[in-house]
C-alpha cells in the first residue's frame, strides 16, 4: 500500500473520529464521505490539532495497525498530547488496539490487546463513573463511535496515559509476551523494570511453594517488594507462605490511578486465625504507598500495620498488575528507630512518607532520635512530608530549643495504637502525656461518612492521623497531617474546633461574646471551662445551668465569660501566673473586660488525675473564691493568645439570681410595662364615673 494512500486514509480515520466526538451524526457512509460533505473546514483544521502527532505517526508506520484500521472492526485507546508529553520510553502502538468494537458501556474487564501474544487491558469502572483501561482514564467527552468504508464498526476512545506493556530488556537475547506474575518473578533479571531486582523475593516465593499463587488465572493484585527492602539478614527468613499471600490480593486488579484510596481490601492472608487486608495510601504530592493491615495475627504474624513505598507501579501481567514495593509488608523486625533511619537512605529526588520528619530531627542535632533509642516502648506521632511544608512551621525551624521542644511534644512513652485509643476515649477525649514536662495530647474519635478518623490536639494544634498504627518491634508511628506545637488559629478558632470547648463557644455565641476573640490585634488569655466543667455545674447548681444556656439569659452568659477572659498586653501562661502567684505572696490581679479576675496559681504534685483517676501527675491548680480549680490543659497557644482549659468555670450561684424572681431583665420590663398600663386604665374609669 502506498505511503501517501496510508497517511491519507489515517488522517480521515483520526479527524473523522474528532469531528463526530462534537456532532450527533453517526457514520453509515465512509469516512472520507463525511470528511468531504463538512463545509467547516476550520473545524477540520481544530481537530487535526487535537490528533497526538506521535500516536498517528507510529499507526502510519505500523502496518498491522494500518490494516486495522482500514479493514477490521476495532477499538482504539489514542493518548493525548499531554500524556506523550509525559511519556518516556518508547510506545507500543498495537497494544493500544484491540480488534473487538467496544462502546464505554460495552468494555468488559480484561481485553485482549493486538499486539504480539496479546497481553491483556484492564479496564476499572469506579464508584465515581470514571473508565480506566490499565492506569488511563477514559475521558468521556472524546468517545466516539462510526463504521469505516467496508461498514466495520470501529470505537475511538481518547485516553490520559500512554498504555505500557512489560517489555524485555534491550539487551535481553530472549523476546517475552504476555507473561503471568510467576513467569515476571522468574525473568525479571531480563525486563524492562529499572533498576530492580526481585531476588530475594522470588526465592522465598519458591522455597515456600508458592509458585501456583502466582501462576493463578484470572485479575489479580500482586504486591511485590525489591531486594533493598531485604538488607535486614534476618528479614528473608520471616517471608513465609503466609506473608507471600499477604502480598496478593486476589481476584481483584488494582492499577494506582483507579485505586480506591484507603479501602482495605481483602488479601490472600485473610482466614480464621490470619486476617490481612491490603490498602492503598496516596501523599498529596501523588507519592503512592500500599499498606498491609494484620487485624488478627499470631505468634509469627503480629498485628499492626506495615506501610511500603511503590516504586515502581502498574505492570501489567497476564492474570493481573504487579506493583514493586520498596520493602516487604507484614513483617514488623525494625525498632521505631530503625524505621525513622531508613529515611536517611533517601535524597532530594525520593520522597519516603517521614523523610522531611527524619530530616529535622538530624538538623536539630539528631539528640531526640537517641532519646527515642533509649525510651524502650514508645509511640511518634509523625508529622507528614507536607505537614513541614507549612509557613508558620518553617518560621520557627531556625530555633532550635523551641524545635526541640516541639518534636518532644509528638513523643509518648509506651506503646498506643488505634484499639487502646477507643478504649481511653470511651467517654471522653483521651489524654495522653509526652516525653514534654507536663505536656499533654487530647485524642478525639469522631464518625465522618461511616468511617472513624482521629484527630490529636497538642500545643493548640489539632492534627488529624492520617495514617495509624504503623507497627514496630517497640512500638507505633502514627502519621499526622499536622505538626503539633505551630498555632495557626485564633482564639475564636481554636474555640469552634475543639470538642473539649464546644459548650463556651456556644454560650459565647448567643451572648456575642466571642466576636472579639478574632481580633489578632489584641492578646488574650482565656480561662476555658471544658464540656465536662459545664456538666459538673448542671449537678451542683440545676437552675443556674439551665438558665445559663437559654438566650433570655444572655446577658448573664455574657458577665461571667468575661469574667474568665484576661485582655493585656500580653499573654499569660501558666508558669508566669505561678511565679506572679509566688511574688505576690498572695492572689494576683489580672485584668478583664469589664474589672479585674483575682486568682491564685500554684503547683500541686499529684493533685490532678486524668478521668479514670489511675493516672496523676503533677499541675496547676487555680484558687478563686475560695474555690479550688483544676487546670486540665495549660497554655494551649493561639496566634492572639492563649488558652487554659479549666476543670470548673469561675461561677457561683447567686450569679444568675434576677431581682424579683427567676425571671430575665425583658421579661420584667414587660411585666411592669403590664402592670402600669392596667393601673392607668383603671384611673381613667374611675375619673370618667
Amino acid at each position: 500500500m502506498p505511503s501517501a494512500f496510508r497517511r491519507c486514509t489515517l488522517q480521515a480515520v483520526l479527524l473523522a473520529c474528532l469531528c463526530m466526538a462534537m456532532s450527533p451524526w453517526r457514520a453509515n457512509a465512509s469516512i472520507i464521505e463525511k470528511l468531504r460533505d463538512d463545509s467547516d473546514l476550520s473545524q477540520a483544521t481544530t481537530l487535526r490539532r487535537l490528533i497526538p502527532v506521535r500516536f498517528y505517526s507510529l499507526l502510519e508506520q505500523n502496518i498491522i495497525a494500518n490494516s486495522t484500521l482500514t479493514l477490521r472492526p476495532c477499538t482504539v485507546f489514542v493518548p493525548t498530547n499531554a500524556a506523550f508529553q509525559r511519556h518516556h520510553g518508547p510506545t507500543h502502538v498495537l497494544y493500544h488496539i484491540t480488534t473487538t468494537p467496544m462502546t464505554k458501556d460495552e468494555l468488559i474487564k480484561i481485553i485482549p490487546s493486538d499486539m504480539g501474544g496479546n497481553p491483556s487491558l484492564y479496564i476499572t469502572k469506579n464508584r465515581n463513573g470514571d473508565i480506566y483501561v490499565n492506569n488511563a482514564r477514559i475521558i468521556p467527552s472524546l468517545t466516539v463511535e462510526m463504521t469505516n468504508s467496508l461498514g466495520m464498526r470501529q470505537v475511538m476512545h481518547i485516553i490520559d496515559e500512554v498504555l505500557v506493556p512489560l517489555t524485555a530488556l534491550p539487551t535481553a537475547k530472549i523476546e517475552f509476551t504476555n507473561l503471568d506474575a510467576y513467569q515476571f518473578l522468574k525473568q525479571a533479571d531480563l525486563l524492562d523494570i529499572g533498576e530492580n531486582r526481585l531476588r530475594s523475593y522470588r526465592s522465598q516465593v519458591t522455597l515456600m511453594r508458592r509458585d501456583n499463587l502466582y501462576q493463578s488465572p484470572g485479575g489479580h493484585t500482586f504486591l511485590i517488594p525489591v531486594d533493598e527492602g531485604f538488607k535486614q539478614t534476618t528479614r528473608s527468613s520471616l517471608v513465609d507462605n503466609k506473608v507471600i499471600d499477604g502480598h496478593v490480593i486476589p481476584n481483584n486488579v488494582i492499577f494506582t490511578a483507579a485505586a480506591q484510596i484507603e479501602v482495605p481490601q481483602t488479601t490472600a492472608a485473610f482466614e480464621d486465625n490470619l486476617k490481612v487486608t491490603a490498602s492503598f495510601f496516596k501523599q498529596k504530592d501523588g507519592k503512592m504507598y500500599v499498606k498491609s493491615n494484620t487485624i488478627v495475627g499470631d505468634e509469627k504474624h503480629p498485628t499492626g500495620v506495615v506501610l511500603a513505598e511503590i516504586v515502581k507501579a502498574n505492570i501489567p501481567v497476564r492474570n493481573g498488575v504487579v506493583h514493586l514495593i520498596h520493602r516487604p509488608l507484614m513483617i514488623i523486625d525494625s525498632t521505631v528507630t530503625q524505621f525513622l533511619q531508613s529515611f536517611k537512605l533517601m535524597n532530594d529526588n525520593e520522597n519516603g512518607a517521614l523523610r522531611k520528619f527524619y530530616n529535622v530531627i538530624m538538623d536539630n542535632g539528631g539528640e531526640v532520635l537517641t532519646d527515642i533509642s533509649n525510651l524502650g516502648e514508645i509511640t511518634i506521632l509523625a508529622p507528614s512530608n507536607d505537614a513541614w511544608a507549612a509557613k508558620s512551621v518553617e518560621n520557627n525551624l531556625g530555633n532550635r530549643e523551641k524545635v526541640r521542644s516541639i518534636l518532644n511534644m509528638h513523643i509518648i512513652k509506651g506503646k498506643l495504637n488505634v484499639a487502646q485509643i477507643h478504649q481511653k476515649n470511651a467517654k471522653m477525649i483521651a489524654q495522653v502525656p509526652t516525653v514534654n514536662d507536663r505536656t499533654f495530647l487530647y485524642f478525639n474519635i469522631r464518625n465522618e461518612n461511616g468511617e472513624d478518623v482521629i484527630t490529636v490536639e497538642g500545643g493548640g494544634v489539632n492534627a488529624t492521623v492520617l495514617q495509624a498504627d504503623v507497627a514496630q518491634t517497640n512500638g507505633y508511628v502514627h502519621i499526622i497531617d499536622k505538626v503539633l506545637g505551630i498555632p495557626y488559629t485564633t482564639v475564636l478558632e481554636k474555640l469552634e474546633t475543639d470538642p473539649m470547648m464546644s459548650d463556651t463557644f456556644k454560650l459565647g455565641q448567643f451572648s456575642d461574646f466571642n466576636n472579639q476573640l478574632n481580633n489578632t490585634k489584641r492578646r488574650f488569655t482565656y480561662f476555658v471551662p471544658r464540656d465536662k466543667a459545664w456538666q459538673k455545674t448542671k449537678l451542683d447548681y440545676p437552675s443556674t445551668h439551665k438558665k445559663l444556656f437559654m438566650e433570655d439569659f444572655s446577658y448573664h452568659s455574657r458577665s461571667i465569660l468575661e469574667r474568665h477572659l484576661v485582655i493585656a498586653d500580653k499573654v499569660y501562661t501558666m508558669n508566669d501566673l505561678v511565679a506572679m502567684t509566688a511574688e505576690s505572696g498572695d492572689s494576683v490581679l489580672l485584668p478583664t473586660y469589664r474589672d479585674s479576675l483575682k486568682v491564685k496559681v500554684e503547683e500541686e504534685a499529684g493533685h490532678l488525675h486524668d478521668d479514670s483517676g489511675l493516672i496523676e501527675w503533677t499541675g496547676y491548680v487555680i484558687t478563686w473564691n475560695f474555690k479550688k480549680i483544676n487546670v486540665y490543659r495549660p497554655d494551649v497557644e493561639c496566634t492572639n493568645g492563649i488558652i487554659h482549659v479549666i476543670d470548673y468555670p469561675m461561677l457561683e450561684e447567686r450569679d444568675v439570681v434576677v431581682n424579683g424572681g427567676s425571671y430575665p431583665l425583658g421579661t420584667n420590663m414587660c411585666i411592669l410595662f403590664t402592670n402600669t398600663l392596667i393601673i392607668a386604665i383603671a384611673q381613667f374609669l374611675f375619673l370618667n364615673n
